[in-house]
């Protein structure tokens, strides 16, 4: 199995930043075949959303309501996804989940456990 340990969340004012760090740890077999890292969000009384992720490649994908404030990279060496987050503002306060996703014969899929990020205006 796959674990996902994130860092980085916390209580920031409107315009400021935060950077995210997950790390994902245990079968290497399945950690050297994750196609994609990213991570997703959840608000209060709202569904979990994209917003974004990364291929290994080093392809990207945003939500609308981030492009040009996040910026998400991958460090394959180190197993390591960071999501960079400026010009924060109330809305994006969410707990905010790491994913992985790899394809090895079946489809697996795997979570961190989450990080509360707080912006407050």
């Amino acid at each position: 199995q796959v674990q996902l340990v994130e860092s980085g969340g916390g209580l920031v004012q409107a315009g400021g930043s935060l950077r995210l760090s997950c790390a994902a740890s245990g079968n290497i077999f399945i950690i050297n075949r994750i196609n994609v890292m990213g991570w997703y969000r959840q608000a209060p009384g709202k569904e979990r959303e994209l917003v974004a992720n990364c291929t290994r490649g080093g392809g990207t994908v945003y939500a609308d309501s981030v492009k040009g404030r996040f910026t998400i990279s991958r460090d394959n060496a180190k197993n390591t996804v960071y999501l960079e987050m400026n010009g924060l503002k109330p809305e994006d306060t969410a707990v905010y989940y790491c994913n992985a996703y790899a394809v090895v014969g079946l489809r697996h899929n795997y979570w961190g456990q989450g990080t509360q990020v707080t912006v407050s205006s």
